[in-house]
């Protein structure tokens, strides 16, 4: 996939890597699951960092995080 619509809610936080604050567009969507409560989103930033995103009532939040490909 290659959207860049972000989730709903906020994260209120920046990538560690890039600084880039994680509730800012552009991300990339890589997948959408739904779940019992809402649903997981897998994104992409800017940066190249995989990101994890619980979606539910609440917002949006950060629950996993990779560094970029290229990062020591």
């Amino acid at each position: 996939m290659t959207s860049t619509t972000g989730a709903t809610g906020t994260t209120g936080m920046c990538c560690p890597y890039c600084g880039w604050p994680d509730d800012a567009e552009p991300f990339q969507v890589v997948s959408r699951h739904g779940t019992a409560t809402g649903s997981t989103v897998w994104t992409r930033c800017g940066c190249g960092s995989l990101q994890v995103r619980a979606v539910d009532d609440r917002g949006a939040r950060i629950v996993s995080r990779s560094r970029p490909a290229d990062a020591p």
